[in-house]
């Protein structure tokens, strides 16, 4: 075997660079020991500036040298898997130069002279190579899109640091994914540039820069055509180790580190937790986007920690901020994600701040991504009117080609934030009517809901209802009782009343099937029976089918876990209840909270005889009308605007129904008024307009 003291060639002594040179191809058994002699003398001479002998390299020609063997391809696998992170743009090269022995015999392809002559240039040291070489190199491995012009661009460089051998091996398997491959071609496996990619990363791990070898390891490990237990892997992952012992790693070698720890051997790496200690021990403000991007990774691989790494991530959660400008698209969503699942919500400075910046990048997001986002904003209770913009002109724009789970994403998250958006749930219901076939159960109710909860109702109402009545008849048994029902609830709060499925929802199977396995049936469940059941009663005098059981009615919607209704604002009631005493003349002349026969709770009830005047609220005879003041606190309305929810306009609606008169004191108007004899006037108004004797009556004694 050769060794590494210093070498003469006709007396002289080689340059230093010649001393130790990567070996790449050997020949088989007898010819192995004379290949190898040839082809590093043949290196080392070339080194020389007077040494041109065109004999020797006849004599070279006239000797076939056999390629790297079987030994490499024994550690690939066939399966491939995409590569996100990008290749580390630092460190420096250096020289390896170990015998690569040919184990099992197979024999590729000889080389060329010029492959021969363009792989064995990779040795060349170059501590020089300054960052605008670098930068090139990168920009043009990454517009690549195949692994031939990969190997064939590489194969061209003198120099080529093992960071950037690391990028090349990388970018041959982002190509390879991106193409769809279930595995790598015969070809690659049998490239001898290839190989010499892989051999270089195998024989000498202890050569390469730190940055070379995280990066060498990352690439490899998100390949999952590599062994990850084969002699590659495992020599690249005991050299890790042995860096992290020494503490030379710098923070974006041990986040990439990390990550690709995490990937190989799963979130409970014994190794991780050093990682993790060492980057506490660095500080924060040298460290980069991309890497407090990383340590969020990390530290969501094990949530279960998270009270442990508490403390640490308080500090990164008050560094992030500084940083969040700076983030990618895919970034934001990854910080945002990891916040999450670990549960930060007190975090608030920096999810708003991730929450402004999302605005900016919503039309670069992709399904996964955007879909990611709306669950992380839905879990930490944020809105933003701004993003609500974004959301409706990405969503008016992409409506008819976005997954079935981004497009019930969206509408639940406008359910669940009272975002009203007439453009999202139009589009929405667009989209329904398009593909509904595509939808399941739970993803149709996620979509449905929304309408009747944000009380709106589409501009293609029947061609969405009648696609929905459809899909109901074809599919209804697959449809779970409570999903089911939450749909068919929703359908009613707009007016658009289920009749064809009524009979099926109060049917004693139905009521079973709801009822499960449990003792009874949930009182939200019985809630929606409730009201559809009165909608039947109301609303739908065609229908005769069974009415629902009185064992399943509640007598009350106005209930703490299940409400139908909105509770009373207390403050706002104190301000209306002031102003109506000094107008009817003592507190006896109406009664508050008055729950009614029909399960609904009244704020304030009003009874007038025959001629209009008030009576007090304990008489039970001569009632000839009830006036219903419904006192509506912002909480009755959807978050961006004065409409209101789906479930106080079918209270109103009943309440009509039932004989009342629906008096709306809502508080936007009551807003406008600057003192309480503006606001005596503005009930007086809304009360009596239509008795003219009663209001002239009453305002005749405030004159007085």
């Amino acid at each position: 075997m050769l060794g590494s003291r210093q070498r003469t060639v006709a007396g002289q002594a080689l340059p230093p660079q010649c001393a130790v040179g990567p070996l790449l191809w050997c020949d088989r058994k007898s010819s192995r020991s004379d290949g190898m002699a040839l082809i590093t003398l043949w290196r080392n001479l070339c080194h020389l500036a007077d040494f041109r002998v065109h004999g020797t390299q006849a004599a070279l020609k006239s000797r076939p040298v056999n390629h790297l063997n079987k030994g490499v391809k024994g550690h690939l696998h066939t399966r491939f898997s995409s590569l996100q992170p990008e290749p580390c743009r630092m460190g420096s090269h250096t020289a390896c130069g170990k015998k690569f022995h040919s184990e099992n015999g197979y024999n590729l392809q000889p080389l060329s002279e010029q492959g021969f002559s363009q792989v064995h240039n990779w040795d060349g040291l170059d501590s020089n190579l300054n960052s605008k070489d670098e930068q090139m190199f990168y920009r043009k491995l990454n517009s690549l899109t195949s692994w031939r012009e990969v190997l064939g661009f590489i194969s061209t460089q003198e120099i080529l640091p093992d960071s950037m051998a690391a990028g090349a091996l990388q970018r041959i398997c982002e190509v390879e994914e991106g193409d769809g491959e279930q595995r790598l071609p015969k070809e690659v496996l049998e490239n001898s540039t290839f190989q010499a990619l892989c051999f270089r990363f195998e024989q000498q791990p202890a050569c390469l820069s730190n940055t070379g070898l995280v990066a060498a390891l990352q690439a490899l490990v998100l390949s999952s055509h590599v062994d990850h237990q084969g002699r590659l892997i495992q020599n690249l992952v005991a050299e890790c180790q042995n860096r992290l012992q020494t503490g030379v790693l710098e923070t974006s070698d041990l986040c990439v580190l990390g990550e690709t720890l995490i990937r190989l051997q799963g979130p409970g790496c014994v190794t991780l937790e050093p990682i993790i200690h060492q980057l506490q021990s660095k500080k924060l403000e040298t460290f980069t986007p991309e890497n407090i991007v990383a340590i969020y990774r990390i530290l969501q691989t094990c949530a279960e920690k998270r009270d442990q790494h508490q403390t640490f991530l308080n500090m990164v959660n008050n560094f992030a901020p500084s940083v969040v400008s700076s983030l990618s698209p895919k970034s934001v969503n990854q910080m945002l994600d990891a916040l999450m699942v670990l549960d930060q919500i007190q975090a608030c400075p920096l999810i708003i701040k991730l929450g402004k910046y999302v605005v900016r990048h919503v039309p670069q997001f992709t399904s996964e991504e955007l879909g990611k986002v709306l669950e992380a904003f839905r879990y930490f209770g944020y809105s933003d009117k701004f993003f609500t913009k974004a959301l409706q002109q990405y969503v008016t724009s992409h409506h008819l080609s976005l997954t079935p789970e981004i497009i019930s994403q969206v509408a639940e998250y406008c359910s669940r934030k009272l975002i009203r958006s007439k453009p999202i749930l139009n589009a929405v219901a667009e989209a329904f009517v398009c593909h509904s076939e595509k939808l399941s159960p739970t993803q149709i109710s996620e979509l449905i809901e929304p309408f009747g909860k944000l009380n709106h109702l589409p501009p293609n109402a029947p061609a969405f209802f009648r696609k929905l009545e459809n899909v109901l008849f074809t599919n209804i048994n697959h449809f779970p009782p409570k999903t089911l029902l939450r749909v068919l609830h929703s359908c009613s709060l707009i007016g658009c009343h289920p009749v064809n499925f009524m009979a099926k929802i109060f049917s004693p199977f139905f009521l079973q099937q709801l009822q499960g396995e449990e003792s009874c049936v949930d009182r939200l469940s019985l809630a929606q029976l409730t009201q559809l059941f009165l909608t039947a009663l109301l609303e739908c005098p065609c229908y005769k089918g069974p009415k629902l059981f009185p064992k399943f009615q509640l007598k009350s919607f106005l209930t703490p876990c299940c409400s139908m209704e909105t509770p009373l604002d207390f403050q706002l009631y104190k301000y209306v209840m002031t102003a109506l005493i000094e107008l009817l003349g003592a507190r006896t002349y109406f009664a508050s909270k008055v729950l009614t026969p029909y399960c609904y709770t009244i704020d304030v009830e009003i009874k007038l005889d025959e001629e209009g005047f008030v009576l007090p609220f304990t008489a039970n005879e001569d009632v000839h009308k009830r006036i219903a003041l419904c006192i509506d606190d912002p909480n009755r309305f959807c978050s961006n605007g004065i409409h209101l929810l789906g479930k106080e306009a079918i209270k109103q609606r009943h309440l009509g129904l039932l004989g009342y008169e629906v008096v709306q004191v809502p508080y936007h108007e009551m807003e406008k008024l600057k003192s309480r004899h503006q606001l005596v006037k503005y009930l007086q108004g809304k009360l009596f307009s239509q008795n003219s004797v009663l209001a002239g009556t009453l305002a005749s004694s405030q004159g007085r």
